[in-house]
């Protein structure tokens, strides 16, 4: 049951350069995942706000795409300064609605969104493309690379504000204006990004709307928007696929993950357990790259798992303000109990090495764990759980961890963990994911792409393909 706490925010949507309330007056708690505790109200859009949303963005697609890369990159660099400057602002808004650590959201989080957006304004400035030339006689070609449109944007409730930088940097430096929908209980960052971004932006260019899953439906099936990005689950990707491809509109898609993390017998057996430790557990486990499926050689499996237990056993989750917090609660109500779920459903062949509870009766806190004995075809192994919760299995040879790490329907992202050279580039060749890390996992560069296949989706955030994927190409061809 949720309870509201004495004096509850009213928050309001972001249109055309104002708060604006939702249409019909309607509301959604926000709710503090470490208090369970509603402690503002926003809005419930519906159709008419989605329509206001989009009429803004259309209006002032006009003159956003009329700048230069030069003014988009300006545009870009003010508002990382004023993210820098308004820091404290923004770890405050996202640890208070995620529960996140505020010493990790602090230096993990908020800093490199300003490196993000800095990024992207200098991306604006070297568009890529074919040279003009005169590929058949009497006729010169050259290739124009154009803003796609008004975009219209879902984000989720892991990382709120980083992703909402890594859907409106890119957009934003390629010319297009925005809609953007925030995950329902997690709207707060996102507001406050889009008031500070609004300082240096005309009206319009930005702008967002709240809500819940049908307000997300009514903005992606509207028929307004060239393209439609969304970073969230892989039943929400479908949905989306599938309301886009009614009008032929242009769809981005990152979605869950199931990341294979292959450690050798070669391994640096203590460092590979607390790194991927500190991998799985972060934020709680709720990232679609998270280091959750162990592949283990059956030489070291005994060992690493032992080292993997200590190593989750020393992990802490606490409150916001527990400067030895490794993570915080999980997001909301509803998730605790599906990660509860995937304990309470285990096979009798697996073990929970450790953990597996939930941590108190205040927030939606949950042991750091480790499930051993687990096979290919078990739900916890097959199954995105978004948690924190590792599971272990073993393997023979090279052959065997290409195999399991691959025998999954996501491709997000994946690690391998060995001191052979040779070992390593073969993996990285074999493995079918988007992301391969070698002797480490998690870490992302803005100068580096992130995307995956199969049921992880299409696209890429960051790096110049990310920059890229919110383009058109134009060939225009003139006879001489």
């Amino acid at each position: 049951m949720t309870t509201t706490a004495p004096g509850t925010t009213t928050l309001a949507n972001f249109v055309g350069g104002e708060r604006v309330a939702a249409a019909d007056g309607r509301t959604l708690d926000v709710v503090d995942p470490s208090t369970g505790e509603a402690y503002a109200s926003a809005p419930l859009s519906g159709a008419a706000d989605v329509d206001a949303a989009y009429a803004a963005a259309s209006a002032a697609f006009g003159e956003w795409r009329e700048s230069t890369p030069a003014e988009r990159q300006l545009a870009l660099l003010r508002i990382a300064d004023a993210v820098d400057a308004r820091a404290d602002e923004l770890v405050a808004a996202e640890s208070r609605n995620t529960g996140k650590p505020l010493h990790l959201t602090a230096t993990d989080e908020v800093p490199p969104c300003a490196d993000q957006l800095r990024f992207f304004a200098g991306a604006a400035r070297v568009l890529d493309g074919l040279s003009a030339g005169e590929y058949a006689k009497g006729l010169t070609s050259w290739v124009r690379r154009e803003p796609v449109g008004v975009v219209g944007q879902v984000t989720p409730w892991n990382y709120p504000l980083m992703m909402a930088v890594w859907k409106i940097a890119p957009a934003l430096a390629a010319g297009n204006t925005i809609v953007l929908k925030p995950s329902e209980t997690t709207p707060v960052s996102t507001l406050l990004l889009a008031e500070i971004a609004a300082e240096h932006l005309p009206a319009g260019v930005l702008n967002v709307v709240c809500g819940d899953r049908d307000t997300g439906r009514a903005l992606v099936a509207h028929g307004r928007p060239d393209m439609v990005a969304i970073t969230g689950s892989v039943r929400a990707g479908m949905e989306v696929a599938s309301a886009a491809s009614a009008d032929v509109k242009r769809v981005h898609l990152e979605l869950g993950g199931k990341a294979p993390v292959v450690v050798f017998d070669d391994a640096d057996v203590a460092a590979a357990a607390e790194g991927i430790a500190a991998a799985g557990f972060y934020n709680a486990g709720q990232d679609c790259t998270a280091a959750t499926r162990v592949l283990v050689h059956e030489k070291v499996a005994g060992a690493f798992t032992e080292a993997l237990t200590e190593a989750a056993r020393g992990t802490r989750t606490a409150a916001p303000d527990d400067p030895e917090a490794a993570y915080g609660p999980v997001n909301n109500a509803t998730q605790l109990e599906r990660v509860l779920g995937f304990v309470e459903r285990l096979p009798s062949h697996a073990t929970v090495e450790t953990g597996g509870n939930r941590v108190g009766t205040r927030g939606y806190f949950h042991e750091p764990t480790v499930i051993s004995g687990l096979r290919q075809d078990d739900e916890a192994v097959r199954t995105e759980i978004f948690g924190p919760v590792i599971t272990v299995q073993t393997f023979a040879d090279e052959a065997e961890a290409v195999r399991l790490a691959n025998d999954v329907t996501y491709g997000l992202s994946s690690s391998v963990w060995t001191r052979d050279h040779a070992t390593a580039l073969r993996m990285s060749r074999a493995l079918d994911f988007g992301v391969v890390w070698i002797n480490t996992h998690i870490p992302f560069v803005a100068e580096m792409p992130h995307g995956g296949f199969k049921h992880s989706g299409y696209g890429k955030d960051l790096s110049l393909y990310g920059f890229e994927d919110y383009t058109r190409i134009k060939h225009v061809m003139s006879a001489f």
